[in-house]
């Protein structure tokens, strides 16, 4: 496998993983709270629906000319990409809560407990169906317009459908043995390395298809994704140091954290934080 070909492989199964992880601790919560067999039901009318989308796109993908493919496609990677870096490091910063698969799968099970349990179209429980199917199609049609846009822009799609195929069996897999969230996966992480690697390949692809030539072609992704990843940490550094600044200041200014003192510097971080996830 070329470099080139081990870079599509890592960000398709690393971007496949993250959204398998979400829609396992979707299918998790309905199957042990509710009904194995509805859920299970959700989950295969899912992946047709998304076999019918797939069939559908990928033909009409490789019919359109590389370039302008290449500067969609790159535009709405930059966009997607940073999305989940901006997330990232306000998490990493401390500026927004860390994604906690624990905390989703129990809020998911709290609301399946309340939800009625009432048979329809011939599916025992059509709660558990419809929440396993909702959360198979939504993170489903991202795993495949990953793995379609990256695959056809890099003219094989077959690696990028491998990669996406292995990233479900192997979070699926799993899922299943510890019947449990995943909680223990690096999920805040690798929402970072995706968001740095979706990036990169946005920017990569859209000058591409804008008519710009990359110096070594394919091989400016090696200096593209480490300058965005250290852009990246150095924003974080910077953020965090910032948030630490709000919290300790009033601190230090009276030399104790207590009564009016503590409130007037939770309310400046408050502000500070708002500002900057604005």
């Amino acid at each position: 496998m070329s470099g080139a070909g081990a870079a599509l492989f890592a960000a398709v199964f690393l971007a496949c993983a993250v959204e398998a992880v979400e829609a396992t601790t979707i299918v998790l919560a309905a199957g042990t709270t509710r009904d194995w067999r509805s859920a299970l039901t959700g989950v295969a009318a899912g992946l047709v629906v998304l076999a019918v989308v797939v069939a559908a796109l990928g033909p009409a993908l490789s019919t359109i000319p590389l370039g302008p493919l290449r500067l969609v496609v790159g535009g709405l990677l930059l966009v997607f990409g940073l999305q989940w870096l901006r997330k990232a490091i306000l998490r990493a910063s401390g500026y927004k809560a860390l994604h906690d698969e624990a905390a989703i799968y129990l809020r998911e099970v709290e609301a399946a407990k309340q939800a009625d349990r009432r048979p329809r179209h011939g599916v025992r429980d059509w709660y558990a169906f419809t929440l396993s199917f909702k959360g198979t199609v939504l993170e489903g049609l991202e795993v495949a317009f990953i793995a379609l846009t990256f695959g056809t822009n890099q003219h094989d799609v077959p690696l990028a459908a491998v990669a996406a195929v292995s990233a479900i069996v192997v979070v699926a897999a799993v899922g299943v043995a510890v019947r449990a969230p995943l909680a223990r996966v690096p999920e805040n992480t690798m929402k970072f390395v995706v968001g740095v690697m979706l990036t990169s390949f946005g920017m990569f692809w859209g000058a591409e298809g804008a008519g710009a030539h990359w110096p070594h072609s394919d091989a400016a992704l090696l200096v593209l994704a480490p300058a965005t990843l250290l852009f990246g940490l150095a924003t974080t550094a910077v953020l965090r140091a910032q948030r630490n600044r709000s919290l300790g200041a009033p601190a230090a200014a009276l030399g104790l954290a207590t009564g009016p003192s503590l409130r007037h510097g939770d309310a400046t971080a408050r502000r500070t934080s708002e500002e900057v996830t604005r």
